[in-house]
């Protein structure tokens, strides 16, 4: 006697998941983050992690079998490691160092008279109110790392007399530090000194600050002179990339005293900006002795000074501080910026 079928047909019409009844094993190929169920992600997510070190060692012994058949003048074929910099989304304000319409804005730009160096900067710093005795170690190690830099006590005033009193005082730059726990983490830089352009100064940017080590904490640090150092822009690549480095880039004058051998750089990375104070130092070598002169040869290294501090902006605003008012160029939104881990904005 036939078994009976089971009443409603198939099982999906009983409200059940059909089973695998073809037993295909079925590849798994994509991460399972998208999976709600975290038993069930974890399980998927084991499974992928095996299956993608089992499909590397395959890879890896195909490319062994590949070099024995071709022996051994065969050159090795290197395989460039994926990263998140050079897999990075492709951005429409991507500039290229010879863009003539970008050189000619940035010619007029606020900026401009810092870079061709007829105006020097001269900065106001100043913290949030009641701040920790630990901020200060921060704020004498950036009074040795830029020049022309005035700490004037924040006391009472807000942020916009405070704007006041410095352009009347022809301050060209104002920063404030803010901390948490008696730590720097936030600085906003508002550019004060009208331009041709912009009668009313700006612009001006909040930029996060993390990762604070004063000057006594740097490994073999050096102390820093008073001779100006060099500058060092790089890794800014799109049209707000540029603008946010010719920002930082006008806190120094332009006028570099190279027998200081000092260089301040501003290094952006995944719209991360590692902020560095270096020293470059001419050291004789030991054993290697040049062979037309007889001497020794030398060698050249860095020397950190410090401090050593990273930034990540948060907005750009036009104008100077005004946060009922004033208009902004860019914010970060990060739910609707950040949809994936390799799309940067500097």
């Amino acid at each position: 006697m036939a078994p009976s079928k089971p009443k409603g047909g198939h099982a999906s019409l009983q409200g059940k998941k059909p089973g695998n009844t073809a037993k295909v094993k079925r590849p798994i190929t994509n991460n399972p983050g998208h999976i709600k169920n975290k038993l069930k992600r974890s399980e998927m997510y084991g499974k992928y992690l095996l299956e993608k070190k089992a499909t590397k060692r395959q890879t890896r012994i195909q490319r062994e079998k590949e070099a024995v058949a071709l022996g051994e003048d065969a050159a090795p074929r290197r395989v460039t490691p994926r990263t998140l910099d050079n897999t990075r989304e492709s951005e429409t304000t991507t500039v290229h160092p010879d863009d003539d319409e970008v050189l000619a804005d940035e010619a007029e730009d606020e900026f401009a008279s810092y870079f061709s160096d007829t105006v020097r900067p001269k900065i106001l710093l100043t913290t949030r109110p009641c701040p920790s005795a630990e901020l200060f170690h921060f704020i004498s190690d950036l009074m040795r790392f830029i020049p022309q830099l005035y700490y004037y006590p924040r006391k009472s005033y807000s942020v916009k007399e405070i704007c006041s009193f410095g352009s009347n005082r022809k301050f060209t730059h104002l920063i404030v530090l803010s901390e948490k726990s008696k730590v720097c983490n936030g600085m906003l830089i508002s550019h004060l000194r009208p331009s041709e352009g912009n009668c009313l100064g700006g612009p001006t940017a909040f930029f996060k600050v993390s990762n604070v080590i004063p000057s006594t904490d740097v490994p073999n640090n050096g102390s820093a002179t008073s001779h100006v150092p060099e500058l060092n822009l790089h890794g800014f690549t799109t049209r707000l990339g540029h603008r946010a480095g010719r920002f930082l880039g006008s806190l120094f004058p332009h006028n570099a005293q190279f027998r200081g051998r000092q260089v301040a750089t501003f290094h952006n990375q995944r719209d991360f900006i590692f902020v560095r104070h270096h020293r470059y130092v001419f050291e004789e070598g030991t054993r290697e002795v040049h062979a037309d002169t007889g001497k020794k040869k030398t060698k050249a290294r860095l020397q950190e000074l410090g401090p050593r501090f990273t930034l990540k902006m948060r907005w750009l605003q036009e104008g100077t501080f005004d946060t009922q008012f004033g208009e902004y160029e860019w914010f970060h939104k990060r739910k609707e910026m950040d949809t994936t881990r390799r799309k940067f904005h500097l």
